[in-house]
């Protein structure tokens, strides 16, 4: 699943007339990195949920088939339905018995998707890709020792450290099993409960990664990827 949902309010004015994952970089619309990048790892369904200009999404990247894959959509009311709650209005495309991959819209990274088939042990509701903090999220997001996962570095036993959540995630359905379709709802919380219960797993990313977050760094991502 991509999620395709957010207004980009930090983003605008290009935000304004054009849905955040089709803006424009390194000659090609954000979201088809993704899809690029899916299709070559193998995965043959893609489902993307909209709001915001969700038309345009629809109208740009149609059933799929110039990737050899299908996409399905899943729109959301205006204003959408938080990252928790867009997933859990999804679960009946996405299926209800195997885990699946998330990735961010609006994110730029090079890790894997082939690593999403091997990563989520088995008896864990979560597996989150952790990246190195950012200038602008330098406290980071939870705290990872080797590959468990917790709220802070304290409850692990004052062993490792604050990383920052890429926005790339696979996970098992019953993370969302409380979450009513069509309901707002965050994921940090359902997030925390798995760490809470050792149900949640991670690993440190150290290749690119940008949270295209400003009109700033969707100009040196742009910039970068054109003199590649």
């Amino acid at each position: 699943m991509i999620l395709a949902a957010g207004r980009g309010e930090r983003m605008r004015p290009l935000t304004d007339h054009t849905p955040k994952p089709l803006l424009p970089v390194g000659g090609h619309p954000l979201i088809v990195w993704h899809i690029e990048r899916l299709a070559a790892a193998g995965f043959g369904e893609i489902v993307i949920n909209h709001a915001h200009l969700g038309d345009q999404i629809e109208a740009l990247l149609g059933d799929g088939s110039a990737w050899n894959l299908n996409i399905a959509y899943s729109p959301e009311p205006p204003g959408a339905l938080e990252t928790a709650g867009g997933i859990a209005n999804a679960l009946h495309l996405l299926g209800t018995d195997a885990p699946f991959l998330v990735v961010n819209g609006d994110i730029y990274c090079d890790w894997s998707p082939l690593r999403a088939r091997s990563v989520l042990p088995e008896n864990h509701l979560a597996h989150l890709v952790m990246v190195p903090n950012p200038p602008q999220h330098p406290g980071g997001d939870f705290c990872l020792h080797g590959n468990v996962l917790g709220t802070d570095c304290a409850a692990l036993g004052g062993e490792g450290e604050m990383l920052t959540f890429s926005g790339i995630g696979v996970y098992r359905p019953q993370l969302f099993a409380d979450v009513l379709r069509g309901q707002s709802a965050k994921l940090a919380p359902l997030l925390r409960l798995a760490m809470a219960s050792g149900r949640a797993s991670g690993e440190l990313h150290g290749g690119r990664w940008v949270d295209v977050g400003t009109p700033e760094r969707l100009r040196v991502l742009d910039d970068e990827l054109r003199s590649l």
